[in-house]
């Protein structure tokens, strides 16, 4: 899948009732449409596509030029998921704060519902996408949002954001299982900011409200090959020689890293980092995947190793934004994408009167139109979806 990308300005406020009922029963009947007519599995391909989750958030009224339509869609996406059952075709699992950490417990629970014999695979890729995202991935944005899609046949997609607390910002993490080869290694689908500004517009790294901000890590970069080895390494080496290079490496006010500031204890808490290194030696990680995986190992450990590994072997981490593709043809490519999904706001408005107030009785004419043709197309009477089909032929 092509990466593409695109910038968004944040607004405010959630969906009335009123809408978000709507946006269930046409969040399920859409799914319901897809499913009959091209599997789950291509559902989820969707989902995975920014551009095309965009233009179902718009279809389903929210605001197109808001975070909030991430959130919402998928709960959206969830509630029908509920209501539907195994009807709908996938599963959803997880939400918004602390609904998110509920996540690998609703995948469990679903896998023995519905005899999924790869729950614990499921489980895993939850919880590896978000800690990747959260940790191995340090590029400003805290997740807060993690929404877990799959099929009975094991087949998964993630959509989950992160929020940029000093600049408002937010942006969205796509995964899609098919395509995950390595979950260390340039895993996503795609990235997609809600932003005002260019894709490499990120909050600078100067200090902010008095802090020190952090360097842009991106450790699932190809780029950071190296550097995932080297960090992996240090945990296998001897706790008290590594203890000796951080004690060596943070008292002498000569030494600097690489283009960069000498290391300061904004980048190591020693005493944290012993606790750290000591448990993760004793568990043994064999990869970076695993060591990423291992309890008490957060974005702190992962930078502080990451840091550590450049220095004493010469291993340098990438600081390329992971929204910004590593060739330039691809990026020029993403930069020329002409679609517009903001147009799927005129299917039926939008919550904020853009680009006008929700039409309700399209909407529920339209619901009910989708709902009657997926409903006889399982009967066996096609011909409503046929229709369809002939209609999304007509050029206007």
């Amino acid at each position: 899948m092509k990466r593409r990308l695109a910038q968004l300005p944040l607004h405010t406020g959630k969906a009335p009732p009123w809408l978000f009922r709507r946006m269930t029963k046409l969040a399920g009947a859409l799914t319901m449409a897809v499913v009959d007519q091209f599997g789950p599995d291509e559902m989820l391909r969707r989902l995975a596509d920014p551009w095309w989750f965009q233009a179902l958030g718009c279809v389903l009224g929210f605001d197109w030029h808001s975070s909030g339509l991430t959130t919402v869609t998928c709960g959206a996406m969830k509630e029908a998921a509920k209501t539907c059952g195994a009807d709908l075709g996938i599963l959803v699992a997880g939400g918004k704060g602390a609904v998110s950490r509920k996540t690998p417990l609703e995948i469990a629970t679903a896998a023995d519902r519905y005899s999924i014999d790869q729950g614990d695979r499921l489980v895993y890729a939850s919880r590896t996408s978000a800690k990747v995202d959260s940790a191995a991935v340090q590029d400003g944005f805290t997740l807060y949002h993690h929404a877990f899609f799959f099929t009975p046949g094991g087949a998964w997609c993630v959509v989950q954001q992160g929020m940029n607390e000093q600049s408002g910002w937010a942006r969205r993490y796509h995964w899609l299982g098919e395509s995950v080869d390595d979950f260390v290694c340039e895993p996503h689908a795609a990235i997609r900011n809600l932003a005002d500004g260019a894709n490499d517009s990120l909050p600078s790294p100067a200090s902010t409200s008095g802090r020190t901000r952090q360097l842009l890590l991106n450790l699932v970069a190809d780029e950071s090959a190296a550097n995932r080895v080297a960090s992996t390494e240090l945990v296998h080496a001897r706790p008290d020689w590594v203890l000796e290079q951080i004690e060596d490496l943070t008292e002498g006010p000569t030494l600097f890293a690489p283009a960069r500031h000498r290391v300061l204890p904004v980048d190591i808490n020693p005493k944290r980092l012993k606790q750290i290194v000591v448990a993760a030696h004793e568990q043994h990680p064999q990869d970076f995947e695993q060591l990423l995986g291992l309890g008490g190992i957060g974005g702190a450990a992962i930078r502080s190793l990451s840091l550590l590994a450049e220095l004493i072997f010469q291993a340098p981490p990438s600081h390329r934004d992971p929204a910004i593709p590593a060739d330039a043809s691809s990026r020029d490519a993403a930069d020329g994408e002409t679609r517009r999904w903001a147009d799927y706001s005129y299917a039926h408005g939008g919550k904020d009167g853009t680009p006008f107030p929700v039409d309700r009785d399209t909407y529920d004419r339209n619901i009910d139109i989708l709902a009657d043709a997926v409903r006889r197309a399982r009967l066996g009477d096609n011909d409503k979806f046929h229709a369809l089909k002939r209609l999304a032929k007509v050029q206007p």
